[in-house]
């Protein structure tokens, strides 16, 4: 099978032009505040692609995605409150979850399969009773989840966001998070989230 010189190039490219955004000269140092604040906002720009949601399009027909992601995940505000009301969870929680998940788009849909707002594998979202297409139905059940996961784990949130992504099985099986570098940096960055949206922020 030839290698798609076209799509690596055009990804090579892409990456110069986000190294070109975060650091503008040569001789600004990787550690400068002004470099973090500065990748902080090319991600920010980056999440926002325009062809993150190419191939997942059709799931959500009837509701506009906005371009942001401040935006999108704005329009779920309420919905979340409420279910999070419902299921006793934390909505800084939730909503760092969402944030991390899918950035708030409901046609999101990752290479394992994982499908919406909340990233609900088709099992998973069929053992929550809900149907993972319908975005109100997949944030409901994102946050049933969490609920689930955070009673099994006495609230310990390292151990219920590293089970909502690799497994409360693997989880049990560790005694905590997992040692895979993907669940190590989504609880990180999760966590960070969280206390960022606790802080008001």
């Amino acid at each position: 099978m030839r290698t798609p010189i076209a799509g690596i190039t055009r990804v090579l490219g892409r990456i110069r032009e986000i190294e070109a955004m975060v650091y503008p000269t040569p001789q600004t140092p990787p550690d400068d505040p002004k470099v973090r604040e500065r990748f902080e906002k090319v991600m920010e720009e980056v999440l926002d692609d325009p062809y993150e949601s190419e191939s997942s399009a059709g799931i959500a027909d009837d509701i506009v995605v906005p371009a942001s992601v401040s935006s999108r995940m704005a329009v779920w505000e309420d919905k979340l409150q409420e279910l999070c009301q419902s299921y006793g969870v934390d909505p800084n929680l939730a909503r760092a979850v969402m944030r991390m998940e899918s950035g708030g788009n409901p046609n999101a849909i990752s290479r394992a399969g994982a499908i919406g707002l909340m990233q609900l594998m088709p099992g998973t979202a069929k053992g929550l009773g809900v149907d993972p297409k319908v975005p109100h139905r997949n944030l409901e059940g994102g946050i049933k989840y969490l609920a689930q996961l955070s009673d099994k784990y006495d609230g310990d949130y390292t151990k219920t966001l590293a089970a909502y992504n690799a497994g409360s099985g693997r989880v049990d099986s560790y005694g905590g998070i997992p040692p895979f570098p993907e669940t190590q940096r989504y609880v990180k960055n999760v966590l960070a989230l969280y206390q960022k949206y606790s802080r008001g922020d």
